[in-house]
């Protein structure tokens, strides 16, 4: 028999599952909320397509893109930036790997490393995709105003959990 999982201690506090949380009782911004998950379908959705022609998702775009931000980091820096399990980024490398999309090198002074580098065919799609969202993230800018980047950015930092923002901004 299954356990229902325990709900997180904000939802515990509003008596999730009980009673129907009506508008004005919770401290939310539908409206950002929304907006971002749209956001968020249409700035993966282009590039997605263009993943599935090779048969890849999301997950081969993000290490597609850190790898191409970061050529030659280790295996193991690649997992502290995804926080994904060794076992989901060996699924996703061994795809781009046999696909000839990366290619995986030894460690100059550890030959134990496996030091990560986009191919030139790798490179093409990398760029592709980031081209995608680019122009999307451009067309944006030009729309709000390019001199509200900074408070754009500053918005999406804050986002990312204190404790993981500098480490985040680092790899940025």
């Amino acid at each position: 028999m299954s356990k229902k999982p325990a709900l997180a201690p904000q939802a515990a506090s509003l008596g999730a599952g009980s009673e129907r949380v009506g508008a004005g009782k919770l401290d939310a911004d539908f409206e950002l909320i929304e907006l971002l998950f749209f956001a968020y379908r249409d700035f993966v959705g282009e590039p997605d397509r263009l993943l599935a022609v090779h048969g890849f998702g999301r997950a081969h775009h993000r290490v597609l893109h850190f790898v191409n931000r970061h050529q030659g980091l280790t295996v193991a820096e690649l997992l502290e930036i995804l926080e994904i399990t060794k076992q989901s980024l060996a699924r996703v490398l061994k795809d781009l790997i046999n696909a000839g999309f990366i290619e995986q090198r030894a460690g100059d002074e550890d030959r134990r490393q496996r030091r990560l580098y986009l191919t030139a065919q790798g490179e093409v799609l990398a760029y592709a995709l980031a081209g995608m969202q680019g122009q999307r993230m451009a067309r944006a800018l030009a729309e709000a105003g390019a001199a509200d980047r900074p408070v754009i950015k500053r918005f999406l930092e804050a986002l990312i959990d204190p404790e993981r923002r500098a480490t985040a901004l680092a790899k940025a």
